[in-house]
């Protein structure tokens, strides 16, 4: 098959798991004999075409008022004035198609797209290429595509401005998409709950890790506890703060791995406590090393995450963990198995957890042995495998329609 795959970001230029789990998946795709193309944005206003891994790799600079890497401090009025025109973005939808044109792909496989706007699926659909969208947040629904307000809550009721927004985006897209996929259930729901795609197949494919051959045995005589992610009070950073920082052991550590928006008001709430440490932003095969010297790792979202790689990352290295009971991470998590959750920004729950399993050495080693057992079902062979499957499934399809409209 020839595969194109559209992806907002793509490396060596990463902010979070969805472009890595692109890469991942584009590499392997080759490597199974299939030719691969990604389409993505470029990091300055240049344009280049390279070859990554046997992946050829488009960055494209869609017309805006500035990149989609380069959107930290700006004003207000600009950041409006870029989400306006990444709404549908005509310079996005000529680019894209010219290479579409030009390389002809079996199937065009839609991943975040903020930057290209809502034109990507257009372009696709005019070129009559079937189109598989696998949905990485709430963008769709929610401009902040995390579905919080602007004080960090929960939004139950949106605003009208959200509602327009999300009415805009359904008539943007509807027709458009042959197979969703979604690495969690949740996002599915939430999407149909919003009604979109109401008549297109839908797919839940959790995310693919490399498997570790054995469970690695770890080190007790100090709890190491890691958080790996995003340095913004959504991912709940404070709340694992707050709770370690109640817990009377001179035996633990927290290690926080990372960077974002609010480090620095992270590391002054943390900052009397030595037992705390921020060790920045890591590349994967140190991050990676990381977990090996982890008893227990901690993600206190208080969003509503999709299925974050840190829980694969810490199953496949024996790493039990505990984790907020929101959005996708149920889904993951088996509860006295391989982890506990928690309800998202209960300090004190959070704290009774840690504490019980800092005093239980015991319970931890069965809790990685767990770990251990649950990574095997979320393979990246299986990964890709499933999408072999649907962009077979959506050529398919595609051919039969074709086929009845030239009768």
């Amino acid at each position: 098959m020839k595969i194109c795959i559209v992806s907002n970001l793509y490396p060596p230029y990463v902010i979070g798991g969805a472009e890595i789990t692109v890469a991942k998946l584009a590499e392997a795709l080759v490597n199974k004999g299939h030719e691969v193309m990604v389409i993505t944005t470029s990091s300055e206003k240049t344009e280049s075409i390279e070859v990554l891994k046997g992946v050829k790799v488009y960055r494209i600079n869609p017309w805006n008022v500035y990149t989609l890497y380069d959107h930290q401090g700006k004003p207000g009025v600009s950041k409006a004035l870029w989400h306006a025109l990444d709404i549908w973005n005509p310079n996005s939808y000529q680019k894209i198609r010219d290479v579409l044109r030009k390389e002809k792909p079996d199937v065009v496989h839609v991943n975040n797209y903020k930057g290209f706007s809502m034109s990507v699926f257009d372009a696709a659909k005019k070129e009559n290429i079937p189109v598989v969208f696998t949905a990485h947040d709430c963008s769709l629904i929610c401009p902040r595509a995390n579905l919080l307000h602007g004080n960090g809550e929960i939004c139950e009721d949106p605003q009208m401005i959200c509602n327009l927004y999300s009415n805009l985006q359904r008539r943007l897209i509807n027709g458009k998409v042959d197979w969703l996929t979604a690495p969690s259930q949740f996002i599915i729901d939430k999407l149909k709950s919003c009604q979109f795609f109401q008549e297109v197949k839908t797919l839940k494919i959790p995310l693919g890790v490399d498997l570790v051959n054995k469970k690695l045995d770890k080190n007790y005589d100090r709890i190491d506890i890691s958080y790996m992610g995003g340095l913004n009070k959504i991912k709940g950073v404070q709340v694992l703060i707050k709770a370690f920082r109640n817990i009377d052991n001179d035996k633990i550590r927290l290690h926080i791995y990372g960077k974002g928006v609010d480090e620095d008001e992270f590391k002054k709430l943390a900052a009397s406590d030595p037992r705390i440490i921020f060790h920045g932003y890591l590349e994967r095969d140190l991050l990676m090393n990381s977990y090996h010297e982890t008893n227990l790792a901690v993600l206190p979202s208080i969003c509503y995450d999709n299925s974050p790689m840190m829980i694969y990352e810490s199953l496949t290295n024996s790493t039990p963990l505990i984790a907020s009971r929101i959005g996708g991470i149920p889904e993951l998590i088996e509860e006295n198995k391989n982890g506990y959750l928690f309800q998202p920004g209960s300090q004190e729950e959070l704290q009774s957890i840690l504490e019980r399993l800092i005093e239980n050495p015991e319970t931890l080693k069965r809790l990685e042995k767990g770990a251990f057992e649950s990574a095997s079902q979320y393979s990246m062979e299986n990964y890709v495998n499933a999408f072999e499957e649907i962009y077979l499934a959506s050529m398919t399809v595609n051919k039969k329609h074709n086929k009845k409209l030239n009768q």
